[in-house]
């Protein structure tokens, strides 16, 4: 029969390694900048010239700002249409639409 202290140390062990699995996970997930896909505000960096870093995009979808995505999903968002009807879309590079006039 187990102690006590042999059981919660077992207990604790399987807890901790089930944590760390979960944070490896979470964090070797490969990121991306996705061009053209922030609301006005809202991107984490790079908003063109005027602008310094985060939260400084002053237009919705603007081109020129990305945001930080899973690899591989920035060209697959799902993204309203432009003002003309034109499918808008993410772009692994900075866009020439959308920008403050």
């Amino acid at each position: 029969m187990m102690s006590n202290t042999v059981k919660t140390l077992v207990v604790a062990g399987a807890v901790a390694t089930a944590l760390s699995g979960t944070t490896t996970t979470a964090t070797a997930q490969s990121k991306e900048k996705c061009y053209g896909i922030s609301l006005a505000g809202q991107n984490d960096c790079a908003a063109g010239p005027g602008t310094t870093c985060a939260g400084t995009s002053t237009v919705d979808y603007q081109g020129n700002a990305w945001t930080l995505v899973d690899a591989g999903t920035c060209t697959t968002l799902d993204l309203p249409t432009m003002a003309d009807g034109t499918a808008r879309q993410g772009a692994l590079e900075p866009l020439d639409r959308d920008l403050p006039t």
